[in-house]
């Protein structure tokens, strides 16, 4: 209702109290003793207004005045790189950094068992290879614990209680690599009614199952909360429509890049690659630094910037920087006018937290056991290391023996957190 209400706001010269009285409270009781019920007020009205600015009109931008906050329980660390896909909401995931994932509930460990996998001759092979992934990491825990310790004494002004979390995050942090992709995780999110329909209608194109039922389950919870900003995800004629363009694309695009690429093998690369960036930079900062505090045209900007002197430049920029005190004093918008783009080959652990940075351009290819994977120092010097290295071929073998058996979209689920991948970086300088 509230989003509604600023929605019907924008085209009216009334005030919001006003027009909340006149058009909303028609279903205020005013003889009841108990009040109004927050719930209904207005409701009525509501999904009205919905139905012909939302669907009729398609003024998309009210489904941006409601906003909910959604657990997302028991997903795949594949899943939740679909749900933190979009860059217009917020995250909050369970990190394998502070939590064992030594312990099995109801006699299981905590990994994601695709049907399309057990239903293949493959299912009690991924089953039984993923249970020895967990037992490695289970043996490797406490080495690493007591490594730890030792490492890491504890400091006169230490509680006991400060320097036990220390100890337990430093080992999971070192054994967290072991873990295959299907470990589960929560996943915390708040974001608008677009945001949310934009979202699910992505998974409902995705090609795993899991994502597709992770999808069903989410839209019936949502659709308690704000069931109008939903009414299009699953009509044939509007979200079926646009899910069936996103999957015929991403088909489509597979197998042209399969017949342009097919038999190419990756060359050799380091582990981030400068692959663009823009010669005149500079200059174009320079300009929009001069721009917000000027009354010229961009274009006129740019040619005085190419006359000032070196010393000019430097006083231009620190007048607009200065002293920052820390990564939050930003100075504002100029240095987005040029970027960066890298090609990143690094591990998937590095890649979930750089992921996080999400109005950065992040894009990645499928997670491999293909490109190797590294070893820490604090694993060897646990004495740990062969628990990792049977965890590090188990997981690359059964990967292999998944594509074999037909099931290349289910295959990241057997990869572990420490295997490297390939992702992109597009960054703004600021």
């Amino acid at each position: 209702m509230k989003g509604a209400l600023f929605a019907r706001y924008s085209r009216t010269h009334k005030s919001l109290r006003r027009l909340f009285l006149d058009e909303f409270a028609d279903d205020v009781d005013a003889a009841s003793s108990d009040g109004p019920d927050e719930a209904t007020i207005g409701l009525g009205r509501a999904e009205q207004l919905y139905d012909k600015v939302f669907l009729e009109y398609g003024d998309d931008s009210v489904a941006q005045l409601g906003g909910v906050h959604l657990a997302c329980e028991q997903a795949s660390n594949v899943l939740t790189k679909v749900l933190e896909w979009g860059r217009l909401m917020a995250y909050l995931e369970q990190s394998t950094r502070y939590i064992a994932y030594d312990a099995r509930l109801d006699g299981r460990y905590r990994y994601w068992r695709e049907p399309q996998i057990l239903d293949s001759p493959l299912g009690a092979r991924y089953v039984a290879a993923m249970d020895a992934l967990f037992d490695n990491y289970a043996a490797a825990l406490p080495k690493v614990v007591d490594w730890a310790r030792q490492t890491f004494p504890k400091e006169p002004g230490d509680s006991d209680f400060v320097w036990r979390q220390t100890i337990k995050a430093k080992a999971c942090d070192a054994v967290r690599g072991m873990l295959p992709a299907s470990s589960l995780s929560n996943v915390g999110i708040y974001g608008t009614g677009q945001a949310y329909e934009a979202l699910l209608l992505r998974m409902r194109a995705h090609p795993l199952p899991e994502v597709r039922r992770y999808a069903s389950m989410m839209l019936e919870e949502l659709r308690l909360v704000i069931p109008s900003f939903l009414k299009r995800v699953d009509r044939q004629d509007r979200g079926g429509a646009w899910s069936a363009y996103i999957e015929e694309r991403r088909e489509r695009t597979a197998a042209m890049t399969a017949h342009l690429l097919g038999g190419e093998e990756p060359e050799p690369r380091p582990s981030v690659t400068l692959v663009d960036f823009d010669p005149e930079g500079e200059d174009k900062v320079l300009a929009a630094i001069l721009y917000s505090a000027s009354d010229l045209p961009e274009d006129q900007l740019a040619a005085r910037v190419r006359a000032l002197a070196p010393e000019e430049r430097f006083a231009l920029l620190d007048a607009y920087v200065g002293e920052r005190g820390n990564r939050r004093h930003k100075p504002g918008r100029a240095f987005e006018r040029t970027g960066y783009r890298f090609d990143v080959l690094a591990d998937y652990g590095a890649f979930r937290d750089l992921q996080r940075h999400r109005l950065l351009t992040l894009d990645w290819q499928p997670l491999s056991a293909r490109h190797g994977c590294t070893e820490p120092a604090a694993i060897d010097e646990a004495g740990a290391l062969g628990d990792w290295r049977v965890v590090m071929d188990e997981s690359a073998e059964l990967y292999e023996q998944l594509i074999a058996g037909g099931l290349r979209d289910a295959a990241p689920y057997a990869v572990v957190m420490v295997s490297t991948m390939v992702w992109v970086l597009r960054s703004k300088t600021s």
